[in-house]
């Protein structure tokens, strides 16, 4: 099929971009990957803290900077201010982090609370700053039973809503109370190596991404938004 008028009588000229190679090469970082690494369990033997140790190591040995968020007292969103000690840290690792790691334990067939609070307490902006925004995700769960794959979807579908890059690979770890040792060390495996696979795709998409992630957010309809409210700052002024 031709499309023989290909005139855009809607399109805002002074706003619309022709992307071009070009334009995603930017000067290139030179600092150690940044990544904050999440876990959904507050249990005293947590398997999804124990996998996010093991992502940890494996990020630190290619070269990236980790932190691990703990998020025992971390209040439910909205019970406290979000000047909260617990709520500000967590804030804080978002805006420093360039890419991150969300781990939860399966539970009901869906991620934790814990989990979910965690990601209720960070919010798509703060002020100008928006803190998850162009950000690299990978996504894992553990499983008391069965291999499933409900909390990745649904980690996933928070992950595209919190506006971040998420990686295509992804982490799934069945009977993880088989998968450690007496030492809290992740057995070889199968599903090790799968961890380890992710963590990889996450390190190259990082590093891929990270000095060009203002210009790959960079939308037509918020340009022409703000190029409107502009206008309509300037003719109150006027008037």
């Amino acid at each position: 099929m031709e499309i023989k008028d290909l005139s855009l009588p809607n399109l805002d000229e002074n706003q619309f971009n022709v992307t071009t190679s070009e334009d995603l090469v930017a000067p290139k970082s030179t600092h150690k990957p940044r990544i904050l690494l999440l876990y959904g369990s507050l249990r005293k033997r947590s398997f999804s803290k124990l996998v996010i140790e093991e992502s940890a190591r494996l990020l630190v040995k290619m070269g990236a900077e980790v932190r691990i968020f703990d998020p025992d007292g971390l209040p439910l969103p909205d019970a406290e201010d979000p000047t909260h000690p617990k709520v500000a840290e967590l804030r804080d690792l978002v805006i420093w982090s360039e890419g991150q790691v969300w781990c939860s334990p399966e539970r009901h067939g869906s991620m934790t609370g814990i989990m979910k609070a965690q990601i209720d307490w960070i919010p798509l902006s703060m002020g100008a700053v928006r803190p998850t925004q162009g950000k690299t995700l990978a996504v894992m769960q553990v499983c008391g039973g069965s291999q499933s794959f409900n909390v990745v979807n649904q980690l996933r579908v928070l992950g595209r809503w919190m506006r971040m890059v998420t990686i295509p690979n992804q982490s799934s770890v069945a009977k993880a109370f088989l998968e450690f040792d007496d030492n809290d060390r992740m057995k070889p495996s199968g599903y090790y190596n799968r961890i380890v696979d992710v963590m990889e795709e996450l390190v190259k998409f990082t590093l891929l991404t990270r000095d060009n992630s203002d210009f790959l957010v960079d939308r037509y309809s918020e340009r022409v938004e703000s190029a409107e409210q502009l206008m309509q700052r300037v003719n109150q002024k006027e008037g």
